[in-house]
């Protein structure tokens, strides 16, 4: 959920930083957010989640506020890794699309986009791998819920807080063991399959 947040929000913003605009102090205002927040500690993000969309816009613990607070925490990574893709595209290709009639927004959807797509998915990738694998920020805005949520406005607990709060009880380190386990190679897999869709773009746009 949090990627399907942070996606669109994050490409659109590189899209606007390369394509809409000139060079100006927003712009570089906006870069030095994004990499400022790039480096904040995960456990910063999860007290800011829970001021703000747990306390403040009463959500309670649930996926919604850590959707959104993870959202957040990787879209600094989505918007510098698909601004850097979308500038590797050479200018060529954007002057024989005007020269053909193009417009602006048909060029940037029919040739710079799919073109960047790579490069895309490659922040996409890093942004799932970091929220996959995140414990502190989950804490403090999902909770720790041995139920099933029902909806996105329940409570609940992923994988790195179950072993996360096994490791620290320490009564069942088997179990942390096996969650770490388990953890481990659902990274692999998500990061296996995503890497595979790359390829298999890049490929049909070859």
């Amino acid at each position: 959920l949090a990627v399907l947040i942070a996606t669109p929000v994050g490409v659109a913003t590189a899209v606007y930083l390369t394509e809409y605009t000139r060079e100006s102090v927003l712009t570089r205002i906006i870069r030095f957010g994004a990499d400022a927040l790039a480096g904040v500690p995960s456990i910063i993000f999860g007290l800011f989640g829970f001021i703000f969309f747990v306390i403040r816009l009463r959500m309670g613990w649930s996926v919604l506020a850590g959707a959104l607070t993870l959202a957040i925490m990787i879209l600094p990574t989505i918007v510098r890794t698909s601004e850097e893709a979308i500038r590797a595209v050479p200018a060529a290709l954007r002057e024989v699309s005007v020269s053909l009639g193009g417009t602006k927004s048909q060029t940037v959807a029919r040739v710079v986009l799919p073109n960047s797509l790579p490069g895309i998915l490659t922040g996409v990738i890093l942004g799932m791998g970091r929220s996959v694998a995140e414990t502190a920020v989950l804490i403090f805005t999902a909770g720790s819920s041995l139920l099933m949520p029902r909806t996105v406005f329940d409570p609940a607990r992923t994988m790195a807080v179950h072993f996360y709060i096994l490791a620290r009880e320490g009564l069942s380190m088997e179990r942390a063991y096996g969650t770490a386990l388990l953890l481990i190679v659902s990274i692999l897999v998500i990061n296996v399959v995503a890497y595979l869709l790359m390829f298999r773009v890049t490929r049909k746009l070859r």
